[in-house]
């Protein structure tokens, strides 16, 4: 009873203590009232008072009918605000037989006894109900099958990041269904030997392409593997290290062409029985795109020199690292199209975000699309260089064959967090949408999803080209694009104007000395947002009530006022945060049904400018200094250094409360959210690091991407726990799942080789989680 006694009154002493800060912060006078009742009720345990029970239970009620208030039924909520109350209620119950004064009132006796019992059924349940999802909208109605799919014209190979050129990454198969697709078992596993460390992440989609599957590694290293058995056909290593760019190592895609085709478009005629035909491309950390046989993994000769082109060319100084083209080439009207990864924050003087388009088959320039030079497309004279620290474009373009016209979905010119010293070119294409013309790189129409971007939204996610249902029984020519803001953008591909209706909102405007604020922002109000609402005090959450009152007090310290409060030289609430909601994995489009499938994540990160004096005198030889999303970045040439971190609770958990990731289902008829659930579990993660072990789908930070299938099927492995997934596209269930070795970051490809229907998972480690590997595993189903 003594030492009950003792874990109440300093619960209370705690929560009375952070309640008192809350209230002098402007919020909820709770916390000090039901901590001060906790203390006294635990002085008068320790003293076996049988006041101090009913103190305790008074306090219980309360707690409750505030919960309730604050939170309604919504269960994660309760369970963070009563969970750990009721259990110490629960030991408070039992205990009253040991307290003197009720042994001679046998009533309040069995009343304590059933109370306990009750406190426990309770308990009992909540643990039975943390281990169902949670499903933020319920799954109501079913798809409506397209009139107009014809599934005969879609058997493709997996050609590109997005599978086909449009980037709907839709699988057209349907022997694996929604009833066998829990007999699915491993029809094969290959070991790359490259796993990735530090800087490095296996994001990589392989290629498939008739027989062969084509994959690459964090470190550019590339297999060609048997589509059926997994057996090493070739492999190419074009001998990156970590030194070329030692915080930012991925691969996620290569690109394809077979240059004895027609519509490729090839400057010159090949051979169809020349080894360099079919070719295979990859964009590499030190700065190379390299053309390799398809058939052998030679080097193709009339590339470039010996098969490489280099990326360095007329970009000026660059730092090993801070340009980095990670996503990939993709191939357009018989160039390569070449973006890069330009690291964030570190200066105003960083390479170019210049887009280039080089031959197929030579290699040479076609053309560059370069904004500190409008309307030229050819490279800088000799000694210059492509225009520093513009707009890049980390993720993948997409290109539309029958409009000739390809589309660029670009980041921000750095730093991202302040842009002062931007031009207006800068500030025109910033997280935009450009659309060039595919031959001459002409710029054709722009449309932006955040003005003046402070708060490094880059677009980050390859476009969808869809003929969406207009709602008249026709289709429109359709781009969607997903933002890390959780919006997500419809328009004409034609023109570049709006099919979901799109609006100027306005926006807190106060800024940091010396930076400029749009007082407006566009928002996609014709398509559901997908993303943590806006957030208050409320929505705070914690596993217990004192790492709750932390996440509160942490965010009336903070200043927030709503969508893009912008920087300031006070900590800042970044809501939605730098990681996105939606990032690079993208979406997948059912065309079947219809439906778009996106995942999320849903986390809060808080900022603060640093004065340059100050960052000089304090930070800057910190080894804490450098690149990344979090930490200390320098800014150098603003008038600021820059801090970001997680906002998290004193046990290592996220301050908003769950789901952290979730699943999304829009029917596209009536742009309408069909479902939304939970996505992964917390069995390798948890509090303080220490992993759970349970699998609880609290719903957790995803990456990757969704494919769903004409099944019916969609298939991710994008969650923090180990596993690949299948699940019901008309409702959201989770219909089979099988643990991976590792965590997985990638997107699933999919295809249909010999008459057997392959799900095919690169795992190398989720983020956050130490395991590393160097996997790439085939599924199917058993042969007949």
């Amino acid at each position: 009873m003594v030492i009950l006694g003792i874990v109440v009154a300093l619960f209370g002493a705690a929560m009375a203590y952070g309640g008192a800060q809350l209230v002098s912060l402007g919020g909820s006078a709770y916390y000090l009232p039901a901590g001060l009742l906790m203390l006294v009720s635990g002085f008068l345990l320790c003293r076996r008072k049988l006041t101090g029970v009913w103190l305790y239970f008074a306090m219980l009620v309360i707690s409750a009918i505030w919960a309730l208030w604050e939170a309604g039924w919504n269960f994660w909520p309760l369970v963070g605000r009563l969970g750990v109350l009721g259990l110490i209620g629960m030991l408070v119950a039992a205990s009253v037989r040991a307290i003197p004064e009720a042994a001679a009132r046998p009533g309040v006796r069995k009343s304590g006894s059933a109370v306990a019992v009750l406190l426990l059924l309770c308990l009992i349940g909540a643990g039975f109900k943390a281990f169902q999802p949670v499903w933020l909208v319920a799954p109501h109605g079913t798809p409506t099958v397209a009139t107009d799919y014809k599934p005969g014209d879609d058997h493709q190979s997996w050609t590109g990041f997005g599978r086909t050129p449009d980037g709907v990454r839709f699988a057209p198969f349907t022997q694996i269904t929604k009833d066998n697709v829990k007999n699915l078992h491993v029809a094969w596993t290959f070991r790359t030997g490259d796993f990735a460390f530090g800087g490095g992440e296996n994001q990589n989609t392989p290629l498939q392409i008739d027989k062969t599957i084509y994959a690459c590694t964090p470190s550019n290293k590339i297999f060609a593997l048997n589509a059926v058995t997994g057996e090493q056909r070739w492999t190419y290593d074009p001998n990156v290290n970590s030194g070329y760019s030692p915080t930012w190592q991925r691969c996620r895609s290569l690109a394809y062409a077979d240059l004895s085709l027609p519509e490729s478009h090839a400057s010159q005629t090949i051979d169809t029985n020349s080894t360099c035909a079919k070719r295979i491309y990859v964009t590499t950390a030190n700065m190379q795109l390299i053309a390799l046989s398809a058939q052998t993994g030679k080097p193709c000769g009339d590339f470039g020199s010996d098969g490489r082109v280099s990326l360095a060319e007329h970009m000026g100084e660059t730092v090993p690292g801070f340009y980095n083209p990670t996503s990939g080439p993709v191939f357009a009207r018989g160039n390569l199209i070449v973006g890069g990864w330009v690291m964030d924050n570190q200066s105003t003087d960083e390479p170019s975000g210049v887009v280039r388009a080089f031959d197929a088959v030579t290699g040479k320039l076609s053309w560059a699309w370069d904004i500190g030079r409008p309307g030229q497309t050819q490279a800088p004279a000799a000694g210059e260089s492509y225009t520093r620290s513009t707009p890049n474009m980390w993720a993948t373009p997409t290109i539309d064959n029958q409009l000739g016209l390809v589309y660029l979905p670009t980041g921000n010119g750095t730093p991202d967090m302040f842009g002062a010293q931007r031009s207006a070119a800068t500030d025109k294409h910033s997280s935009s949408i450009v659309a060039l013309d595919a031959t001459t790189g002409q710029e054709r129409w722009v449309f932006q999803t955040t003005h003046h971007d402070l708060w490094d939204y880059d677009l980050p996610s390859k476009p969808v080209l869809y003929d969406a249902p207009d709602g008249k029984g026709g289709r429109v020519p359709a781009l969607i694009q997903t933002s890390k803001r959780g919006e997500i953008y419809m328009i004409d591909r034609r023109n570049g104007q709006p099919i979901a209706a799109v609006e100027e909102r306005k926006v807190p405007t106060d800024g940091a000395p010396g930076e400029r604020v749009s007082p407006t922002q566009p928002y996609s109000v014709g398509m559901p947002e997908i993303r943590e609402p806006v957030l208050t005090e409320q929505r705070m959450w914690g596993i217990t009530p004192l790492d709750q009152l932390a996440c509160r007090i942490q965010f009336r310290s903070l200043r927030y006022e709503g969508d893009f409060t912008p920087p300031s030289i006070s900590w800042y609430i970044e809501h939605p945060s730098p990681f996105g909601t939606m990032n690079w994995g993208g979406i997948s489009i059912d065309r079947k049904d219809d439906y778009l499938v996106v995942n999320d994540m849903r986390i809060m990160m808080k900022g603060k400018l640093i004065p340059r004096p100050q960052f000089n005198a304090t930070l800057a030889a910190s080894d804490k200094v450098g690149p990344g999303v979090g930490g200390v970045v320098p800014m150098a040439h603003t008038p600021y250094g820059l801090v970001r971190a997680m906002v998290m609770s004193p046990l290592g958990v996220p301050c908003t409360q769950p789901p952290f990731g979730t699943m999304t289902a829009i029917d596209m008829n009536t742009r309408q959210i069909a479902w939304q659930r939970s996505m992964g579990t917390v069995e390798q993660m948890g509090p303080l690091h220490i992993r759970t072990h349970l699998p609880i789908p609290l719903g957790m930070p995803t990456l990757g991407g969704p494919v769903a299938t004409a099944s019916g099927v969609v298939f991710f492995n994008g969650t923090a726990d180990y596993y690949l997934r299948a699940l019901d596209v008309a409702t959201g269930d989770e219909i089979w799942k099988t643990p991976l070795p590792v965590g997985a970051q990638s997107t699933p490809l999919v295809y249909e080789q010999d008459g057997t229907e392959y799900v095919v998972v690169t795992a190398g480690g989720a983020r956050d989680t130490p395991d590393r590997g160097d996997y790439i595993i085939a599924y199917a189903l058993p042969k007949q």
